[in-house]
């Protein structure tokens, strides 16, 4: 196990990694909307989103991995009346990359986040199954 970390998102806020590659395959925590000092961005959805995506950015990058590399996304929402707005960021990250993905709402996320995403990635392109 090679536990991957990025100085480019925000460190865990509790006792977890932000991300372990395992197999070819690495793993995220999920991502809020806070910045690389953890802070929290933003109190709406679309910038905290936008946040969001940086950070599994740069997670993965430091994994090696980009989102094309995506296989499973998972996202948390504070409201589902969020789904669009969400949706249709998301979709600006991931391009013409669909990769499956789970979305459910939750009664609360950490530091009141709206939105929280983690993901499951192939560790290196040279990896295929």
């Amino acid at each position: 196990m090679k536990f991957i970390e990025s100085k480019e998102a925000p460190q865990a806020i509790g006792p977890y990694s932000q991300a372990v590659e395992v197999n070819g395959m690495i793993y995220t925590s999920g991502q809020i909307g806070l910045d690389e000092k953890g802070i929290m961005i933003a109190s709406d959805v679309e910038n905290q989103t936008h946040q969001v995506m940086k950070n599994l950015f740069y997670v993965l990058e430091a994994g090696g991995a980009h989102f094309n590399d995506v296989v499973k996304t998972t996202i948390f929402l504070a409201d589902m009346d969020d789904f669009e707005k969400v949706n249709k960021i998301y979709a600006h990250y991931f391009g013409m990359h669909k990769p499956v993905r789970s979305t459910v709402a939750v009664k609360t996320l950490p530091k009141n986040a709206l939105v929280e995403i983690d993901c499951i990635a192939l560790a290196s392109a040279n990896v295929h199954f």
